[in-house]
């Protein structure tokens, strides 16, 4: 009898752990809840989201502006150069808040910002025409490197800052977007809503 009942104490606790290991790998291997804060975390881990990069084979003209045939003479300055720019667009994830992400039963809003120039830099080399006065060349060394630069830069930015270039940048970032939040939520419907261009 004693044995027995030591045998069927046994077979209690094998079987009680058998269902609680059970249980255990089936709670692991359920996923975890898909909630607003998880999507706006993994979005903001992005940083700036770059989805269009310009490549400008850009000219620029500087001169110093209105002046008599004489202060041209003696003082005046004009710069010509050309170089090829790189401006990079997107969208900066890191400003997103907590009400731009929107988790319902079925359906997942995200509101992004907008995009914006991210940065511009000079690719390759900088062919710069530089004239000066007489007095300007012989007391002030300026060969109009930095003005052509800083010139040729915003010229490229402002030729990527148009509307139709910032609605194709928002349109790859909508699309990203949506590639993003689709491995995090597989089961739910999304939609990418640029911040200002609808109403909430």
């Amino acid at each position: 009898m004693k044995k027995f009942v030591t045998i069927l104490i046994l077979f209690l606790a094998i079987f009680g752990l058998g269902i609680f290991l059970g249980w255990k790998i089936n709670k692991k291997s359920q996923p975890a809840a898909i909630t607003s804060q998880t999507i706006l975390e993994a979005l903001r881990e992005r940083g700036f989201l770059v989805t269009q990069t310009n490549i400008i084979n850009q000219s620029v003209k500087i001169d110093s502006g209105e002046q008599t045939f004489w202060q041209k003479l003696l003082w005046g300055q004009v710069v010509r150069a050309q170089a090829v720019v790189e401006v990079n667009v997107g969208v900066d994830l890191k400003k997103m808040t907590a009400n731009d992400v929107r988790v319902a039963a079925n359906k997942i809003t995200i509101y992004m910002p907008q995009a914006e120039i991210f940065n511009s830099r000079v690719a390759g080399d900088v062919n710069v025409e530089n004239k000066q006065g007489i007095l300007k060349r012989l007391l002030e060394k300026d060969d109009g490197y930095n003005k052509a630069i800083a010139e040729l830069t915003k010229q490229a930015e402002l030729a990527s800052a148009t509307t139709a270039a910032l609605e194709a940048a928002n349109k790859k970032a909508q699309e990203e977007i949506l590639r993003l939040v689709g491995y995090l939520a597989r089961d739910k419907k999304a939609e990418v809503i640029v911040r200002g261009a609808h109403a909430d």
